[in-house]
């Protein structure tokens, strides 16, 4: 296990970033923390705003009951602020917010508010520091990310397929794209850190066909490579059969059935991971504590595909499963940009 303990190299790794949000001294920032957030991450916000000559101030929420009758993991919609007004309004007017909640407000209620007053997010992801110092972001990746991000957003059809028997259609048809490169400088928009991630949200009805999760492939609800192939059939957005035998069949088929919620097994979006830091094997040298997944997701080449909540869709509920693919072939109109796993040269 990591030590929790400051270290100088990790506020430098801070205030690197918070640079690159254009955070400058005599601003005031605001840190979002809840009771059970990871302190070290808190305390390294505050010494990073502060060296930088920044005016910081503290909110701190109680971490609400889970009212799910499961535990939730990696969903990216924090719970934590529950709706509290005088909270949403000082995070409107911080201008920059540092987001340390335990699931981050990606996809939370609030965020949409918190945006409008013409505060800009930036989401740490619950990571040991360690992770967060070796995933600092740099400007080669906010280019790749960004024409990703242009290429999805004018696209009209995404293929995915793999040697394991993946062979899914995605209808991308006015798909709202979000491109992470792991910082903000624009008031009114959120990142979070590690990012190297691109993914869209397909309209209603546009997801048809086959996801193989294969051996290898990664669960991060559970934090957890797959020993044995689940075998997933999608009709229009719905996941309407789970085949498998094994743990891994077992554990998704009994998490997703014990939301008593069809929007459980419905698509939330689609993409794939860009970022050349960021390491497949990382699961195996963190304990589950000391990491939230975010890597895994960032990793260059691999499929992101995510079942759950789906706003754009009209689709709203608390399960989530975050599901990292690795050696897929992904065609977007004609052009292929992952082959084999492997991104390949077109951004």
């Amino acid at each position: 296990m990591l030590a929790d303990r400051i270290e100088g190299k990790w506020i430098d790794a801070f205030c690197e970033v918070f640079e690159r949000c254009a955070v400058k001294r005599g601003d005031t920032a605001a840190i979002l923390s809840e009771t059970q957030s990871r302190p070290l991450n808190v305390q390294l916000a505050e010494l990073a705003l502060l060296r930088l000559g920044v005016r910081p101030f503290h909110i701190v929420v109680p971490t609400p009951r889970n009212k799910h009758p499961v535990p939730v993991r990696s969903t990216g919609a924090s719970e934590a602020i529950g709706g509290l007004a005088p909270v949403i309004g000082a995070l409107g007017a911080a201008g920059f917010v540092v987001d340390c909640t335990i699931e981050g407000l990606m996809h939370a209620p609030e965020t949409p508010a918190i945006l409008k007053a013409g505060a800009r997010i930036l989401v740490i992801s619950n990571e040991h520091p360690e992770a967060l110092e070796r995933m600092a972001p740099d400007p080669a990746l906010e280019t790749r990310v960004r024409a990703a991000a242009k290429m999805l957003r004018g696209s009209k059809c995404m293929t995915v397929t793999s040697p394991g028997g993946t062979n899914l259609d995605v209808d991308m048809t006015g798909a709202p794209t979000v491109g992470i490169w792991g910082w903000t400088e624009k008031p009114g928009t959120l990142a979070h850190w590690p990012g190297g991630i691109v993914v869209s949200f397909p309209k209603s009805g546009g997801v048809n066909g086959t996801v193989v999760l294969d051996r290898g492939d990664v669960n991060l609800t559970f934090k957890r490579y797959l020993e044995s192939p689940v075998r997933l059939t999608l009709e229009a957005d719905y996941v309407t059969k789970i085949e498998g035998e094994g743990t891994d069949a077992e554990l998704f088929r009994s998490y997703l059935a014990s939301w008593g919620d069809r929007n459980a097994y419905a698509v939330s979006h689609v993409g794939f991971g860009l970022n050349p830091k960021a390491r497949y094997e990382a699961l195996t040298l963190y304990d589950q504590r000391d990491t939230n997944g975010t890597e895994i997701r960032a990793v260059a080449g691999n499929f992101l595909f995510s079942t759950g909540a789906n706003e754009f869709a009209g689709r709203y509920t608390a399960g989530h499963f975050d599901l990292p693919v690795m050696r897929t072939t992904i065609t977007v109109d004609g052009t292929v940009v992952v082959r084999d796993g492997v991104v390949q040269d077109v951004f």
